[in-house]
């Protein structure tokens, strides 16, 4: 797939993570597209609720946008941070198309997070679901009535489980034509 656009990977956090690498080679072979890691960005302070113990999604995309360099690049955005939106309790991501920007918590897609024992591999299959689901978005996609297509709505890791992250076929097709026609 040709493409002028590229995936810019910012992390809301400092440390190293042992699957930065392979999350981005996953979606270089996903999307066909180049992508980098870029410097960290800090979490904006005015977007923590400190009633709720979390951040607000929107907070957050909006320090990706306003960070965002060139027409070319679809930003995502990566938190260890618990996010919210709306009058949801969580969401696993948020995603605005027209700035083709993105942002995925990673809180919630851990087993640790609800008491059950850590699975790597697991944590890693959810990263990687959540985070194409989101640049999906960002290409213009809307949730599939497919259960087993990445763009399907989920609200639970259950949900996220099931569909894993590949594209049906009439998803893919809309994610070839976005790339295709990027600047």
């Amino acid at each position: 797939m040709t493409s002028g656009c590229y995936i810019r990977l910012v992390p809301f956090f400092e440390e190293e993570r042992p699957w930065k690498g392979p999350l981005k080679e996953r979606l270089e072979e996903i999307f066909g597209i180049e992508a980098v890691w870029d410097a960290p960005l800090p979490l904006p302070a005015e977007g923590y609720d400190p009633l709720r113990g979390q951040f607000r999604a929107l907070s957050l995309l909006e320090a990706l946008c306003t960070r965002k360099a060139s027409s070319r690049e679809i930003v995502l955005g990566i938190t260890d941070a618990d996010i919210y939106e709306g009058g949801l309790n969580f969401v696993f991501g948020l995603a605005s198309a027209p700035y083709r920007c993105a942002v995925v918590s990673t809180t919630r897609l851990d087993n640790r997070f609800y008491g059950a024992p850590a699975d790597d591999a697991l944590f890693f299959r959810r990263l990687l679901t959540e985070a194409v689901h989101e640049i999906g978005h960002t290409l213009g996609l809307e949730h599939c009535p497919d259960p087993h297509c990445v763009m399907h709505f989920s609200n639970t890791l259950a949900q996220t489980d099931i569909k894993g992250y590949r594209f049906c076929e009439k998803c893919r097709r809309k994610v070839e034509a976005a790339l295709a026609s990027c600047p």
